[in-house]
């Protein structure tokens, strides 16, 4: 038995590895902020949001089939919730069992027997479930999960089950055939079906019975009943073997269904907290790789929103760019933008919902960040000797098709070098089909660019109003030659914006 709730044709795997670059992804996107509010203090729930969203899908029907299996659980979050509590009895009910301590026949084959009656409840629990709620879904993910199990969990395959797991308990004997080998050595030991008790009464106690040799062992003759215990175990070896495989057959289905659940309820929960804080959630529009798609309306930070209680959104449109350049006033609200274009893109490719009115996208084969990090006094080298090596290391990964989110990058020396290696990688990249979003305050860069590419790419900047108000909104607009850094000296220097007007007057 597949659950197939998170692809349509193969499992999620928890345990994978994550693709390179994960961690910086996570530090500088935030993430763990996202992973956090998905697993409500639950570590497994953790891990395995983590993991989703960290291993992105890459086709728009893989992204559709989950966004709609998703749909189905915001419809029905009790069914769901209840389907995990069942995944998780099944577990725990192996926890408390002595499964998998024993490698002798007899007592694997016992606890075998002890565990798969017990999954016997949570089975028929399961199989009432898909009843029930059948009828509710219309995602082909959970039609084709319900529908498979009405069909394995079947009331006469559930009825043959039971009698075989009562016949394994031999209460009447064990029936065992064997043939003589070499040496008159015993060979082929197989367990028979016992014999069918007759149904007539009469013929069952005067009935002539089929010849048989019979010998006792005596009580202390304990080299025979030795003997005849290894008899027995070659006989039932391969039984305990076959009924260990269901039992582990059985607990893997439940584990993978709990695994494929738990994401889905990090999404219910990350949707919970964000409908509490009146923030609006959407089900992206995903494009196919090859195509330059990206649209947005009412965007936002989902980490921040998280995290504070007014956020701004912003909106914007670059369908056919292979770059979006960001320019504008200190603390305007850049970096901020820039982090929900990454969080939409990898939420998008988890198959979740955004944290926006709508978007749309193309997918990307890879998400890549270069963000400008703090002095650390272990580095050997500079900051831009530091900047250049991940370059380097991002540019050995990165993939046509795939994005790369610069912030700050290469300001660690002076505008002119910078400005030239900053435009000459993003030259290379666009040249690869990379698509890029850079944010920075280097003029000579960003204006360069400008005129070059105003015809092939999108530029973008942060407002700021009349007396150095950030309105933390993102429009389009040329690159202008300042960063108002003036704004945040006054704002943290009062005194200076009275002698700046002064010395004005003055003069």
């Amino acid at each position: 038995m597949k659950a197939h709730l998170m692809y349509r044709d193969q499992d999620f795997l928890v345990d994978g590895d994550l693709p390179w670059g994960s961690d910086g992804l996570i530090d500088d996107l935030e993430l763990k902020t996202l992973f956090a509010a998905m697993a409500h203090d639950d570590g497994f729930l953790f891990d395995v949001v983590q993991t989703a969203v960290m291993t992105s899908l890459r086709e728009p029907q893989q992204i559709t089939y989950r966004q709609d299996v998703l749909r189905d659980c915001v419809a029905n979050p009790d069914t769901v919730r209840e389907l995990y509590r069942v995944s998780i009895e099944a577990i725990e009910t192996k926890k408390r069992s002595q499964f998998g301590l024993f490698v002798y026949p007899d007592a694997m084959l016992m606890t075998a027997l002890d565990l798969m009656q017990a999954f016997m409840s949570v089975l028929l629990k399961l199989r009432d479930l898909a009843d029930l709620s059948i009828g509710r879904f219309r995602s082909e993910g959970f039609i084709t999960f319900f529908t498979m199990i009405q069909r394995e969990l079947a009331d006469e395959y559930l009825k043959t089950l039971r009698r075989h797991l009562t016949e394994l308990e031999f209460r009447k004997g064990t029936l065992i055939s064997a043939a003589l080998g070499r040496g008159n050595k015993g060979t082929s030991y197989i367990l028979r079906m016992p014999d069918q008790a007759e149904g007539n009464v009469l013929k069952r106690f005067f009935g002539r019975k089929p010849p048989s040799l019979t010998f006792h062992i005596a009580e202390r003759d304990d080299a025979g009943a030795r003997a005849l215990s290894v008899l027995r175990v070659r006989g039932i070896n391969l039984a305990a073997d076959a009924v260990a495989q269901s039992v582990d057959h059985v607990l893997s289905f439940f584990r993978m269904l709990r695994s494929e659940l738990a994401f889905y309820l990090g999404c219910l929960n990350l949707i919970s907290d964000l409908d509490a804080k009146n923030r609006p959630v959407c089900y992206p529009v995903p494009s196919p790789v090859q195509e330059r798609r990206h649209s947005c309306m009412g965007l936002y930070d989902v980490c921040l929103s998280l995290r504070i209680q007014t956020v701004v959104p912003n909106d914007a449109h670059a369908d056919g760019a292979d770059l979006i350049l960001v320019t504008g006033a200190n603390e305007g609200g850049k970096s901020t933008f820039l982090r929900s274009i990454g969080l939409a893109q990898m939420m998008m490719q988890a198959g979740m919902v955004v944290g926006a009115t709508s978007f749309g996208a193309n997918v990307c084969d890879g998400l890549f960040t270069h963000y400008k990090r703090e002095e650390d006094a272990s580095m050997t080298s500079g900051k831009f000797d530091e900047e250049l090596l991940r370059m380097d290391a991002i540019a050995k990964h990165v993939r046509p098709d795939s994005v790369v989110l610069f912030n700050e990058s290469f300001a660690a020396t002076n505008e002119r070098e910078g400005s030239e290696v900053a435009r000459q990688i993003v030259q290379a990249l666009v040249e690869r089909r990379v698509k890029v979003f850079f944010v920075t305050h280097m003029y000579e860069f960003s204006h360069g660019l400008y005129e070059a590419m105003k015809d092939q790419a999108v530029f973008l900047r942060a407002d700021r109003r009349e007396g150095g108000k950030r309105t933390f909104k993102v429009s389009p607009g040329e690159p202008l030659q300042t960063s108002f850094g003036e704004d945040l000296y006054t704002q943290i220097f009062p005194d200076y914006g009275h002698m700046a007007k002064e010395a004005a007057s003055d003069g």
